[in-house]
């Protein structure tokens, strides 16, 4: 897909492009959360901890998106049983953010999922990710009850893609 000097593109979880926005994905969301900059190896634990190894086919896919030709964001999306896809891994460097990066990369994931044949996308987020909540709702998605568990899932959401 291609929108407003964004491309995005399927690409494999062990690429050296998404790894190294994945450790830029989990800095991100770790420093939040600490409310500090996390260290090397407050990452490298939290890549250990919560691998993305199921990011591929069948149960699961990944994309990366490009801003002007330079890697500036991803996502991944996991199926699950039932009709409902789980998106996961959102973000956008924060020199491409406010540039509709994630509008580009949630419209993917949603897609994929519908060729997939789910019905229901849903997430899960923290409190103090307030512009990713404020995304997700603006697209549509509702707060939902808890659907896992986990010490950095405390809101939940779902977008019927129906």
């Amino acid at each position: 897909m291609t929108a407003d000097g964004w491309t995005v593109a399927r690409t494999l979880v062990h690429d050296p492009v998404v790894v190294d926005l994945l450790r830029r994905y989990f800095t991100d969301v770790a420093s939040s959360f600490y409310g500090r900059p996390a260290t090397d190896a407050e990452v490298t634990a939290a890549l250990a901890e919560d691998p993305s190894d199921d990011l591929v086919p069948p149960g699961g896919a990944f994309f990366v998106a490009h801003y002007q030709d330079i890697p500036a964001g991803c996502v991944g999306l996991r199926f699950g049983a039932a009709g409902f896809a789980e998106l996961t891994r959102m973000f956008v460097t924060p020199e491409a953010r406010g540039r509709g990066g994630s509008a580009v990369l949630l419209a993917v994931a949603e897609r994929h999922a519908k060729l997939g044949e789910a019905h229901t996308m849903r997430l899960e987020t923290r409190l103090d990710l307030v512009a990713a909540r404020r995304l997700y709702t603006k697209h549509g998605y509702r707060p939902i009850p808890a659907y896992s568990t986990g010490p950095f899932a405390e809101c939940w959401y779902a977008k019927d893609l129906r």
